[in-house]
């Protein structure tokens, strides 16, 4: 069995994961699938295709090194499949022998009883997962429960000891109830407490089972994206990305799956006393054709898929609520007059300077955890810093945006008279939500804000960890700059622990996506980006090209500011090309001693 070796860090059990990035870190996990997830439409036999892609997700991550225990529905599916076509093949035979002819009646179908097809079943079941799980060089094991299996001590302690001794030797065990054996189950005695649940169906049976082996996360599969506000299909329900044990009461639960014996309801409930013995959870669609083969690996990678369960609720407003606010608040931006909205700018420009000493503190702060931290190179450090001179420059770029602001929105670019009395214009509009990405490198921030006030769109903002603190008085400093005309949430700093994946995914709320930041980070958004156009850019030429006729004073001043007076920008000069008349003459020998002096490494190539 191959098992890498990368180390995997294991939480203190008692606490869940409080984010989705979190979940990589999941050494033992539980798998849960539904009837609806492992049986095929017509309830009788099971979704082979479906069942071999999470086959090849458990086992890649058991491969990895992780602890992994699947709960399986299927066998009574299996079994009716089975008995099913030893019926029909009865049938005909004892039809033939008594008519004497081949002309075979109508033949009806009894009702199979569960418990026997479950008896049928289960060993076809057990075998079809060891075949497959035998492609990827994994061994499984079947184990039956029922419910006296965890509420009698001493049973519980074997089938605790069973399964560690399996995970030990890197066995998937396969778990399910012994439905051949198990009694209905019992009215209102589900979820009577922290150390009692009631096993009447796998949802209770993959919570109680991932709370009794202290699994770090239960990832449960049905037929639905996740946990919806209201019943899946209704006009105004929105699927929930995180869920807390406090927002139970306001949910509208709809009718349970064609298949199975629980519910969206009981999935809830057995979540929550997961929840609350430790392990995370998360329920998310095992069925979809576009999803089914990567569900599982990316939920554990931390992706925003189905509904993850969290007892720490965040202070602020999520990220589809700041999309939504920014929208909204965006309309009435692009609505105001040319002069209101340069007025904005201008204001803010303002308190660049005026709170310079507040922006300065905190950008100490994110400069004093780089440098300690390590990580970043002298070239993102120049970047990440800011000064008294740059907020001046910064200051004066803004208000030279306000002057444009004045003919951003309404502008006719073109006009055609198509007939009498009927003319076409094109015109300048805003484009509506921008999500703007860029890394550790705050004097983005009130660039950007400028351009889209003046634009007349709402912003979303996504900057580097690294400048968090001066990010967040920036972003604090355009807010009350907007407050000014009634728009303070046009403009949105998204400081929850997104993930720039799933904020690529909002097509529905965001309309352009624009990466700033190196050629790396715009192939990584594109590659992200689901439905919403990127503009990116390309790696760019910085050249500075002298000509023999050039001015000796322009060239001398050009050539140190393009390289020396910010040469960590990403537009400093980066070739220098100088006519073949200028080599051997005085200009050439006062540019080298200037940029020698300004301490600029240097190579020399002619060419003829």
């Amino acid at each position: 069995m191959s098992v890498t070796t990368r180390t995997l860090l294991i939480k203190a059990h008692g606490s869940s994961f409080a984010h989705r990035g979190e979940l990589r870190q999941a050494k033992r996990i539980v798998v849960k699938l539904g009837s609806a997830v492992v049986t095929r439409g017509d309830e009788c036999g099971l979704a082979l295709g479906r069942l071999a892609s999470i086959v090849e997700q458990v086992a890649m991550l058991q491969n990895q090194g992780r602890e992994m225990m699947i709960v399986t529905s299927g066998a009574v599916a299996f079994g009716k499949q089975r008995l099913r076509h030893e019926i029909l093949l009865s049938q005909s035979v004892r039809q033939a022998l008594h008519s004497g002819h081949n002309q075979l009646k109508d033949m009806s179908l009894p009702v199979l009883e569960a418990r026997a097809c479950a008896a049928a079943g289960q060993s076809g079941l057990m075998a079809l997962y060891e075949a497959m799980f035998t492609q990827y060089s994994t061994c499984t094991a079947q184990v039956l429960v029922t419910n006296l299996d965890f509420h009698d001590d001493q049973k519980r302690q074997n089938l605790n000891s069973t399964l560690q001794e399996l995970l030990r030797m890197n066995i998937v065990p396969i778990i399910n109830t012994n439905d051949a054996v198990v009694p209905p189950p019992e009215p209102n005695s589900d979820l009577q407490g922290v150390n009692v649940i009631s096993i009447k169906d796998n949802d209770s049976l993959a919570a109680r089972l991932a709370v009794e082996m202290k699994a770090d996360l239960l990832i449960a599969l049905s037929d639905v994206e996740g946990l919806y506000n209201s019943p899946p299909g209704t006009d105004d329900a929105k699927l929930i990305d995180i869920f807390y044990p406090g927002d139970q009461q306001s949910i509208t639960y709809g009718t349970k799956s064609r298949v199975g014996i629980g519910g969206m309801e009981a999935k809830v409930k057995a979540a929550l006393w997961a929840l609350q013995g430790g392990t995370s959870v998360v329920i998310a669609n095992g069925t979809h054709p576009k999803v089914t083969g990567h569900v599982i690996t990316d939920i554990v990678e931390g992706k925003k898929v189905g509904t993850f369960f969290s007892e720490i609720k965040p202070a602020g407003p999520t990220v589809e609520q700041q999309t939504e606010m920014a929208r909204n608040s965006g309309r009435t931006l692009a609505s105001l007059h040319p002069d209101q909205r340069s007025e904005i700018i201008c204001n803010l420009a303002e308190l660049l300077t005026e709170r310079k000493d507040e922006i300065l503190a905190a950008n100490k702060m994110d400069m004093d955890l780089a440098v300690n931290a390590g990580h970043l190179p002298p070239a993102m450090l120049k970047r990440l810093s800011l000064s008294p001179a740059k907020l001046n420059s910064l200051a004066i770029g803004l208000r030279q945006i306000a002057v444009a602001a004045q003919d951003s929105v309404g502008r006719v670019l073109r006009r055609t008279r198509v007939a009498h009395n009927l003319e076409l214009e094109q015109i300048t509009v805003p484009i509506g939500v921008l999500l703007v990405i860029f890394e550790a490198r705050p004097d983005c921030l009130p660039q950007v804000g400028a351009l889209a006030i003046a634009s007349g769109n709402a912003l979303l903002l996504k900057g580097g960890k690294e400048a968090a603190n001066t990010n967040r008085v920036l972003h604090q400093l355009t807010q009350e700059a907007l407050s000014m005309h009634g728009v303070r949430e046009a403009v949105q700093l998204v400081s929850t622990r997104e993930e720039v994946e799933d904020l690529c995914r909002l097509d529905k709320m965001i309309d352009l996506i624009i990466p700033r930041g190196s050629s790396q980070l715009v192939r990584d958004i594109q590659r992200a980006a689901k439905g919403i156009p990127v503009l990116g850019h390309s790696e760019g030429i910085c050249h500075v090209y002298v000509d023999s006729d050039a001015s000796i004073d322009k060239v001398i001043k050009i050539v140190r500011d393009s390289k020396c007076d910010y040469p960590a920008a990403c537009n400093a000069m980066e070739t220098l090309l100088i006519h073949r008349d200028i080599l051997r003459t005085p200009l050439f020998d006062q540019i080298i001693d200037m940029l020698r002096t300004e301490r600029v490494k240097h190579q020399i190539h002619t060419q003829q």
